[in-house]
């Protein structure tokens, strides 16, 4: 691994920037930071953890190395290993030896790939880590601060792009949220003035047929509107 070309450098941040205003899955965008980071710093292995709050650990979302034990699904608790420090410490951990390095846990995998030297970056979004690149050489080699100051730059897009799609994720969800309630809200005054019931027991009709036919409650609320409809054409 030698030092990074600066015009390779400029064109990897443009290159991931473009990603991540792109119509892309989150999954093809981290792949392309990854390959992108590995290629720009001629780097061994260069991966991308992401936290699971529910779960309260690490999980290896992203990874250029074809290698059978990367590619597999891995987890890391929260308080764990490098990734783990990284994170609670929100700055870089730059390791000249992994195998060295006492709080390195994956000592086997990275003999079997020839890991030696190793930079882990908090990936950081208003101040919040939300995950850690990792990237690995397979020679000694001591990382410079500009290609920490690379990195870093490169994690926290990553990160911008993980936070934009989970807003968008969110307001699909908050949308489809009330689409629901106002189809179920028509449904029930439909029910209401159709059989002469009150809106609560309107709405355990519809609860009651979205359970009996398990299927939700939005879709039996379509039925009846369109029952309706239909029945003001004839």
């Amino acid at each position: 691994m030698t030092n990074i070309d600066y015009e390779d450098y400029l064109k990897t941040l443009n290159k991931i920037s473009r990603a991540i205003t792109s119509d892309l899955y989150l999954e093809d965008i981290l792949k392309l930071i990854v390959t992108l980071t590995a290629n720009v710093m001629k780097a061994k292995v260069c991966n991308v953890w992401l936290i699971d709050e529910k779960k309260q650990e690490f999980n290896i979302k992203a990874t250029q190395s074809m290698h059978q034990e990367y590619l597999k699904k891995r987890t890391i608790k929260l308080n764990e290993g490098i990734v783990g420090l990284v994170a609670r410490e929100k700055k870089p951990k730059i390791i000249f030896d992994v195998l060295k390095d006492e709080q390195y846990k994956e000592k086997n995998l990275a003999i079997k790939e020839g890991l030696v030297s190793m930079a882990s970056i908090p990936m950081i979004v208003k101040n919040e880590v939300i995950g850690v690149l990792n990237v690995y050489t397979n020679k000694y080699y001591e990382f410079t601060t500009s290609e920490i100051t690379l990195l870093s730059t490169i994690a926290n897009q990553a990160a911008v792009a993980i936070e934009k799609t989970e807003l968008i994720v969110k307001t699909k969800i908050i949308q489809e949220e009330l689409e629901t309630r106002k189809k179920v809200e028509k449904a029930k005054g439909i029910l209401m003035k159709e059989k002469d019931i009150s809106e609560e027991e309107a709405f355990s009709l519809i609860r009651k047929s979205s359970m009996d036919k398990r299927i939700s409650m939005k879709e039996i609320a379509e039925a009846i509107i369109l029952s309706d409809e239909i029945r003001q054409i004839k």
